[in-house]
């Protein structure tokens, strides 16, 4: 059965940006480890690199803000493939998740959402 995380019980940010007692499980979404950052510094409880964008859309992207809409498109599309490591990521939470991500862009709570990993 899959476990469902709900959208409002995540959060986004930065893998840069502190870790919070709020914060909950911290999930890394990405495939390189954060330039500069140390393991203890991170606090991160997963690495889900097999949810987070693939090298070809991440290249494709080049952080490019006009390509914005599309790359959200191509991710989504991505995800749908990744439902073990998904179904992974559900099971290893316990209520309130923080996807962190090292790249600008990625995951701008305007254009993506947590309700893409639910």
């Amino acid at each position: 059965m899959q476990h469902k995380i709900l959208p409002a019980n995540i959060a986004l940010k930065r893998a840069y940006d502190p870790p919070n007692e709020a914060d909950g499980l911290r999930v890394l979404v990405d495939r390189l480890w954060p330039r500069g950052l140390t393991k203890k510094a991170a606090a991160i409880d997963e690495w889900a690199k097999d949810v987070a964008p693939s090298t070809e859309l991440r290249k494709w992207y080049g952080h490019d803000p006009e390509r914005w809409t599309e790359f959200g498109r191509r991710y989504r599309a991505e995800l749908k493939s990744k439902g073990e490591a998904l179904e992974a990521l559900r099971a290893a939470s316990e209520g309130d998740e923080t996807l962190s991500r090292a790249f600008a862009f990625i995951m701008d709570e305007r254009a993506m959402s947590g309700a893409d990993f639910a």
